[in-house]
């Protein structure tokens, strides 16, 4: 009885969320390997963050029996510590930069500083829109064209972010979160990713 009632909860707490059911395959965000915390569904509710994603890069670490990937050179406190800064971000598709949006103030590592992210919005072809935060040097503006793989920005630090990362977020043309997937064929692996 105790387990009927339990199923029957859970089933009543998803039933009072809406979500897209779908998801939106997008083009990797760099060249080089990264890796990708999710936001869980429900843990944020506002469009562009529910559902969301943000990614870090790594680099390689090697002493002399030892090799790993990690985030960050020395202990990190650096925005230069940190592999991905300043590294090539690149447009989720073919689509159109339907908004940006620039904040000028650089986080330290560890410190958050309140206020809206840098970002790119992009809308695809199909009206889904794809959201791009925390990042500097935007070379793109609001209607311009792009390819997937094409560089708009640079990995940033500004907003609600404690590291350099970028957020992805999507959402449909009914502002409903979409579940990412990334199309990752397109990384550049080195010799050692490829363990040669």
């Amino acid at each position: 009885m105790i387990i009927k009632n339990l199923a029957i909860c859970i089933v009543l707490q998803f039933s009072n969320q809406t979500f897209a059911n779908d998801t939106l395959k997008i083009h990797s965000i760099h060249k080089e390997s990264f890796s990708c915390t999710e936001h869980w569904d429900g843990q944020f509710k506002y469009v562009g963050d529910a559902l969301g994603t943000d990614c870090v890069i790594g680099g390689w670490y090697e002493d002399e029996k030892r090799l790993f990937q990690r985030t960050y050179s020395d202990k990190g406190f650096r925005n230069e510590d940190w592999f991905g800064f300043k590294k090539e971000v690149l447009a989720p598709c073919d689509c159109t930069v339907s908004k940006t949006h620039i904040n000028s103030v650089t986080n330290e590592p560890g410190v958050m500083t309140p206020g809206r992210a840098s970002s790119i919005t992009f809308r695809t072809r199909d009206g889904n829109f794809i959201l791009l935060a925390h990042v500097r040097g935007i070379m793109v503006k609001e209607g311009d064209a792009v390819e997937r793989g094409d560089p708009v920005a640079k990995v940033g630090n500004n907003g609600y972010s404690r590291n350099p990362h970028i957020h992805v977020g999507a959402w449909n043309a009914e502002g409903l979160p979409m579940q990412l997937q990334f199309d990752q064929s397109s990384l550049a692996l080195s010799d050692r990713e490829k363990g040669l």
